[in-house]
């Protein structure tokens, strides 16, 4: 299994205390593209999802965020297969 699989499966079992670099290299894995123009948030895209996931810089994250972020990495799975 690998780092951003262990991650990704820690973040379901308990979705606090978490930063976004972490989410970042789950979201590197997944080819889950990111950016942030400056703000305070961090904006995560999947050019085969129609949606985007807006989560806040600010740590830890909260769990309704880390819960959202990996719905999200379920869909581009999902989509993937």
């Amino acid at each position: 299994m690998s780092t951003s699989a262990k991650l990704l499966a820690a973040m379901r079992r308990n979705p606090k205390d978490w930063r976004i670099k972490q989410l970042k290299t789950v979201a590197k894995h997944l080819d889950i593209e990111f950016r942030n123009d400056g703000g305070s948030h961090h904006v995560f895209s999947h050019p085969d999802i129609k949606e985007i996931l807006s989560v806040p810089a600010r740590r830890p994250i909260k769990p309704v965020y880390i819960r959202a972020f990996t719905a999200f990495c379920d869909r581009v799975k999902e989509i993937e297969k």
